[in-house]
């Protein structure tokens, strides 16, 4: 990689994550000026590496009506940088640069190798260009004299000029990966508005902790999950939930945390597929099987086995009453509690839990089109340090590929 000595530059873009990198790398490719990367990290895209549980979730394969619908705060502003860099072009932008794609359940991209590594290594070698130089350094403030942008100020003392300045540092989340929330001190002081930060896409704390703590590492696969509030349902989806040591996680509870409060119940149908009369069936089915057995010893094939002894707690039926003794309302309550497991959210786990940050760079402030800062030209703001979050799947990476593409071939064609 190439190693610039001198400290005047055309475009600094402060953090080589997933967006940082689109931006330089753009800038690089269809502009000619002079480039600094700068992250803190000695490692590129160090968030990357984890996401998709290591296999790097790369995309949503879909349109732009469903990016911006998947997107919980803010997906409108985003269609401008949805539109001119949408999913299809974040797929052949990565096969072009050697990673195969596949698509899976719910539209979810990943590379075919299910190594996030090659999401990485594409988008380093992206940046690879005599035109980037590649700084080691800490960002403390930005440079701004008269009013005007000047540049940024590492924490070390270096002082780098540009004309234009990207922040490309994330959010609040996962702070071993380098996020640290230095992109909003960096916006409060060229004036920018910045709304609550707090937790999306985060595991939920239940009040029933110690059924959770029982059930702790069992993952439930092909289930459907309701939130509801009162009486009303406020978010459904089918899919995966792991019990933990507080409550539960998993993809379809991360997404379901956008939407909840506390207080809201968390329903669980672990067999979503069977109506209660088709289930009632199903456990009959069972019952005539273990005829002479005990009901503890009669759930084996209907529920994982660390899910039996909770079940059976929760059912009220006694473990050694006979099946043949099992009465129809009991068997009923069964079917009801396989139909309706419910949980009482507590709480959500910390921001440095949360797979992204809701919250940031109020995005009124900024041009749609360009991302650039509408307080102080020539400062952009992209990925998640924008106030814009969304769902699980590949949406959040998609924000951060739109929005590096826009502003990056916004300052390739200004310089």
């Amino acid at each position: 990689m190439a190693n610039l000595n001198s400290s005047f530059y055309d475009v600094v873009v402060i953090g080589a994550g997933a967006s940082g990198m689109m931006c330089a790398g753009t800038v690089s490719e269809f502009g000619f000026g002079k480039i600094a990367l700068i992250e803190k990290n000695n490692i590129y895209g160090k968030k990357l590496l984890i996401t998709g549980k290591g296999r790097c979730n790369v995309t949503n394969n879909c349109d732009v009506r469903t990016l911006v619908e998947n997107t919980v705060r803010n997906g409108r502003f985003l269609y401008s940088s949805f539109s001119a860099f949408d999913s299809s072009d974040t797929m052949s932008f990565f096969e072009d640069l050697g990673v195969p794609l596949k698509t899976e359940r719910g539209d979810r991209v990943f590379p075919v190798s299910d190594r996030s590594s090659d999401i990485s290594d594409a988008l380093k070698k992206y940046v690879t260009s005599e035109k980037i130089g590649h700084i080691r350094g800490e960002v403390d403030s930005l440079i701004i004299e008269n009013g005007e942008l000047k540049g940024c100020k590492l924490v070390d003392g270096r002082a780098l000029f540009a004309k234009k300045v990207v922040v490309a540092t994330g959010g609040l989340s996962y702070p071993l990966t380098g996020s640290t929330g230095i992109g909003y001190k960096l916006a409060e002081q060229a004036g920018h508005t910045v709304t609550e930060r707090k937790a999306s896409i985060v595991p939920l704390e239940v009040e029933e902790q110690n059924t959770c703590a029982e059930l702790m590492g069992l993952s439930l696969k092909n289930i459907s999950v309701t939130v509801l509030r009162g009486n009303k349902s406020v978010y459904s989806d089918f899919g995966e939930l792991m019990f933990t040591g507080y409550g539960v996680s998993g993809p379809v509870i991360l997404s379901a945390s956008a939407h909840t409060e506390n207080g809201d119940k968390i329903v669980i149908d672990m067999k979503p597929a069977l109506d209660v009369k088709t289930l009632d069936k199903r456990v009959l089915s069972d019952f005539a099987k273990y005829i002479n057995k005990d009901f503890g010893n009669s759930l084996g094939d209907l529920l994982p086995k660390k899910m039996i002894p909770v079940v059976i707690k929760l059912s009220g039926i006694e473990h050694d009453r006979k099946i043949n003794s099992v009465t129809s309302a009991q068997r009923a309550e069964l079917v009801r509690l396989l139909k309706n497991f419910t949980l009482t959210v507590k709480g959500k786990r910390p921001v440095e839990e949360a797979v992204v940050t809701s919250g940031g760079v109020a995005v009124n402030e900024l041009d749609p089109k360009t991302l650039e800062s509408k307080i102080l030209p020539g400062l952009y703001f992209i990925g998640e340090v924008i106030d814009a979050d969304a769902y699980t799947g590949g949406f959040n990476l998609q924000i951060a590929f739109s929005t590096g593409r826009a502003a990056g071939k916004a300052l390739a064609y200004s310089i």
